[in-house]
């Protein structure tokens, strides 16, 4: 296996009404070896751009890509030593499974005997041995991404690329898949580098996740890290289920004052925003970490509100819970236990041991 760099790598489009489109801007990076890296954001950030130039699909228009110590900027897709997933599977209708998986060794030259062998490796990995002789029409969407998968695997590359690889399957399965995918990173210990636009996908898989946003990275962390410590309030918004609340506020000594409600900042975090006293910030907390005081042993004594619920959402073991703050719509999630009458007035714990504060302008999290 092999580490992956991007060293400032930029990629432009020409846009007949634009003019040249940053895709990728100023992108710099390292894949580790053995390394499960996800790319994520929403569509047109440039993750499946990035992924494309490490496959020399696309080419860079400045910057530098490394496979290993090689430098790759004119390397031919088929002499970097890697293999790629697609959404599609982009498996030969004509040909049976067999074939599919020992077509680009063929191509290769490898000997008769060895392909068989990689093939009898991959099929049992897998679990596709009874498929081999079948057609991908007559397999279902999971048994084809596992051959497609397969056809990477026999080719045992340097890096493994993956583009949106359970886009096309239904909820259960790509929840099995995901699991499969990561039994398979540990087995293979393989460098992957893989695209999504489904958070819970990345924060599952991945062991770092690039966030991704209009062609410019925003951070690059682990999922604990993402979470807890978003980098700016894209992050915050993007990584989590539902997203961070936000709320303009004023500092205002150890109070959070919003449009509706003044909160107390923990005396442990009250000097961290020294420098922002008396001035506007955007207040951010996750969902959460909005807790029904029914469920506490011991009910706080700051922080707790009694909003008007606009509305409740049942999710079988939790309920979302939806009321205001200024022009804010706010969710909590709450434990489905907490019986909760239509629009009742419930009492809510703001846990601000977990806020996050980020600048109205940079939209940076304050730290």
């Amino acid at each position: 296996m092999a580490e992956v760099r991007f060293v400032d790598v930029v990629k432009e489009f020409e846009d007949d009404n634009k003019g040249k489109v940053k895709a990728v801007n100023n992108s710099t990076f390292t894949v580790k070896d053995k390394e499960f890296l996800v790319f994520v954001g929403p569509s047109g950030c440039g993750k499946t751009t990035s992924l494309r130039m490490i496959a020399g699909l696309e080419r860079q228009s400045s910057g530098d890509i490394f496979i290993g110590d090689r430098l790759v900027n004119k390397v031919h897709p088929k002499e970097r030593d890697i293999a790629m997933v697609f959404q599609d599977y982009a498996l030969y209708p004509h040909m049976t499974i067999k074939e599919n998986l020992s077509f680009g060794l063929k191509n290769l030259k490898v000997p008769k005997q060895v392909i068989e062998e990689k093939i009898k490796q991959a099929s049992e990995i897998l679990n596709i041995e009874s498929l081999l002789d079948r057609k991908p029409r007559e397999l279902s969407g999971g048994q084809r991404q596992r051959v497609a998968v397969g056809r990477a695997i026999v080719r045992n590359p340097s890096v493994f690329l993956f583009d949106e690889p359970l886009s096309n399957l239904d909820a259960k399965l790509r929840v099995q898949m995901r699991i499969e995918l990561a039994e398979l990173h540990k087995r293979l210990e393989a460098t992957i580098v893989y695209v999504t636009h489904d958070q819970v996908e990345a924060m599952t898989l991945g062991e770092r996740i690039v966030v991704m946003n209009q062609g410019e990275i925003q951070q690059i962390s682990s999922p604990e890290e993402l979470y807890n410590h978003p980098k700016n309030m894209f992050v915050a918004g993007f990584i989590g289920s539902p997203p961070m609340n936000f709320a303009k506020a004023r500092l205002s000594g150890n109070q959070i004052i919003t449009a509706d409600y003044s909160f107390t900042i923990p005396e442990s975090l009250v000097k961290k925003y020294d420098a922002y006293q008396g001035k506007e910030v955007v207040f951010g907390i996750r969902p959460e970490d909005i807790i029904n005081t029914d469920t506490m042993h011991t009910k706080p004594e700051k922080n707790i509100i009694t909003p008007i619920l606009k509305a409740v959402e049942h999710l079988g073991s939790e309920l979302l819970l939806y009321f205001s703050i200024g022009e804010e719509t706010i969710t909590a999630k709450v434990p489905s236990e907490y019986k909760v009458e239509s629009l009742q007035k419930k009492e809510l714990y703001f846990n601000l041991e977990k806020m996050s504060l980020f600048d109205p302008v940079t939209q940076l999290r304050i730290v």
